[in-house]
């Protein structure tokens, strides 16, 4: 049975399953991270299979462009295009009409050997540069520095799979990893994650993402059945995230 109970020092409104375990978590990394995540085609959650010209010529120059980094403090830089968007966004941004959800369709993440450096690099006239040639040509973008604060195992960019950006809402920080940790380990005990790696944005505003998280499955039927059928996603995830005044803005991917 769920009970909920209230936890006075973080303000955590927290809805209990006995048959969930604890998420297990290693350490952070030391990397620092720059995403820039991209609105281009508006499609329906599952018709992202087709895509425009544009988009595919965005594509094609931010491969080149990957290819031209040229900076000895990056460990991996990975593109990223949407296979679908899933359930999970919850109630709470109904609440909140003035969050913007999360669309981006394209997603370039590159990972530094430090926090300095990633934010170095973000503040560079090379950055800039690539950055401007596509706010003209989108709907939206979003560029971020951060780091990672808390770790399951880390995301395999190497080969293919289903890789989730997750992008939260919410209106305390330390609320939201709170959240985060207690509702993990559904999804390890549910969908068999064991990688994970939760992106600390670095000044976000009011209404910005607070938390970013990027995991990876080796295939859709790993997570979208429990997502669509297991109760306990909505009983136990959504009502943890609702309940706090979270809300996710899932989005799945692929390789570029």
């Amino acid at each position: 049975m769920n009970e909920t109970k209230q936890n006075q020092t973080i303000n955590l409104n927290i809805i209990h399953n006995k048959k969930i375990p604890k998420v297990s978590l290693i350490e952070p990394t030391n990397s620092g991270y720059l995403l820039f995540a991209l609105e281009v085609d508006h499609r329906p959650p599952i018709g992202f299979f087709l895509e425009s010209k544009k988009k595919q010529k965005i594509l094609r120059n931010l491969k080149t462009q990957i290819t031209n980094l040229n900076d000895n403090k990056i460990i991996d830089a990975t593109l990223f295009k949407t296979i679908l968007m899933p359930p999970g966004r919850g109630n709470f941004l109904k609440k909140r009409p003035e969050v913007e959800i999360a669309k981006f369709d394209v997603v370039l993440l590159v990972e530094f050997n430090s926090h300095d450096a990633a934010v170095k690099f973000k503040e560079s006239s090379k950055w800039a540069r690539i950055e401007q040639e596509y706010k003209s040509d989108v709907t939206k973008t979003l560029t971020v520095t951060g780091k990672n604060v808390r770790r399951i195992g880390p995301v395999d960019h190497s080969k293919k799979g289903v890789f989730l950006f997750n992008y939260f809402f919410a209106d305390d920080v330390n609320q939201n990893l709170s959240i985060w940790e207690h509702t993990a380990g559904w999804f390890e005990y549910q969908t068999g994650l064991d990688n994970s790696e939760l992106i600390l944005p670095d000044n976000p505003t009011q209404n910005s993402y607070k938390i970013i998280n990027h995991c990876r499955w080796n295939h859709l039927v790993d997570i979208m059945p429990s997502l669509l059928f297991k109760p306990s996603f909505r009983e136990f995830v959504l009502k943890n995230f609702e309940s706090n005044n979270i809300a996710a803005t899932p989005i799945l991917y692929r390789l570029a």
